[in-house]
């Protein structure tokens, strides 16, 4: 019999620290590789979770490199995994060591100070939360009301996407919904900044989300972003409440079975829609947003190559969304390729994250192809 290994200090500490933050399933790991097959990162680049997993188990997580800030949390490879391999939680658990010894990359830095001292990752005034509703019939939120719409950070805030909000709000009222918002008391999620590895700020934002909610008389709580549907669905029942979460384009469904929004006006457009890691992946929530768009007269649904739980990450999980990508690495200009070769018009997707991925680190164009539009569901 071969004699055991010992494991010493510092490796065994290392080891320790990852089984604390949640990393323990490495040891299943047997190295067959195939998380690196299906990782979209080895479309662009070379780039191995298994190295990480491999760290993991040995005790040696460089984690002052740059490879445990690529992993976007996409959940291809947990769900590919023939041993279980929980890589994501690895990852995360490196993450988590990093910043505990004060190791992150620079952009992290200033969401962290923005998120603890305004609730949102984008710099801006907790104050101006509500101002995408200026003009609006929008009403803060009382218990009475069937439903909270929580509209995410880049929702709120963001240019572009605020018209997501005001949309939203302008197809409740048109439908008769009694719905209100939370304003400056809503923080974000936190989902993204805990991948990031700060679990305290993680906690910290959801304990007063939660306070808020409850103070407030929450049920049910609409939201545009999966990355909230994510977190308050699976993530805030850690802390013992359970509230119901609904996504966007799965209420949606719900106002056009039941008669309470009609979709009437003809788009004739060759459309694609583009899942979203964690409205897809993560949640299965699959085919509500096209059977959605399906009811809208005139529209053709086409499928993009590499489509529902096999779709294509945009790039922006994991807290990938505040870090830089080089024009070369980017998963979506790939994802744009695909929408053109299915003889696509149009690209529609039910993310921020994806919009902001796709619309800011790609634009419109690719090389002298022809435009191609980027909807938001």
């Amino acid at each position: 019999m071969d004699r055991p290994v010992e494991i010493v200090a510092p490796f065994k500490e290392a080891i320790d620290a990852i089984k604390e933050t949640g990393g323990v399933s490495y040891k299943y790991c047997y190295q067959c590789g195939l998380c690196d097959v299906v990782c979209p990162w080895n479309r662009v680049r070379r780039f191995s979770i298994r190295n990480i997993v491999r760290q993991a188990n040995f005790g040696l997580p460089e984690i002052d490199g740059d490879e445990i800030w690529r992993c976007t949390t996409c959940n291809n490879c947990p769900t590919k995994c023939p041993r279980g391999v929980k890589q994501i939680d690895v990852g995360v658990s490196l993450r988590r060591i990093a910043a505990d010894n004060g190791i992150s990359p620079a952009p992290l830095r200033s969401v962290r100070a923005s998120l603890g001292s305004e609730g949102n990752p984008l710099g801006e005034p907790r104050k101006n939360r509500t101002n995408w509703a200026e003009g609006l019939n929008v009403k803060t939120f009382t218990e009475e009301m069937d439903i909270l719409y929580f509209p995410c950070c880049y929702t709120a805030y963001d240019g572009r996407l605020k018209k997501v909000a005001v949309a939203t709000a302008n197809i409740l009222n048109s439908a008769g919904i009694d719905f209100g918002i939370l304003g400056a008391e809503q923080n974000c999620c936190g989902e993204s900044i805990r991948k990031a590895g700060d679990e305290d700020l993680f906690k910290r934002l959801a304990r007063e989300n939660i306070k808020t909610f409850i103070g407030s008389g929450v049920k049910r709580i609409l939201v545009s972003s999966p990355h909230c549907y994510h977190t308050f669905k699976n993530e805030y029942p850690e802390f013992k409440v359970n509230f119901d979460i609904i996504h966007i384009s799965q209420y949606l469904g719900e106002l056009v079975k039941t008669g309470k929004l009609k979709l009437n006006k003809e788009i004739k457009r060759k459309i694609t829609y583009h899942d979203p890691c964690y409205l897809g992946r993560h949640n299965n929530v699959f085919g509500e947003p096209r059977e959605v768009l399906k009811e809208i007269p005139g529209v053709e649904l086409v499928e993009m190559a590499d489509t529902q739980k096999d779709s294509l990450c945009c790039g922006g999980g994991g807290a990938r969304i505040w870090m830089d990508t080089p024009k070369d690495e980017r998963f979506s200009n790939l994802r744009l390729e695909q929408a053109k070769e299915a003889g696509a018009s149009a690209l529609v997707t039910a993310c921020p994250y994806c919009i902001v991925k796709v619309v800011v680190d790609v634009g419109y164009k690719i090389g002298n192809a022809d435009d191609l539009s980027f909807e938001r569901l």
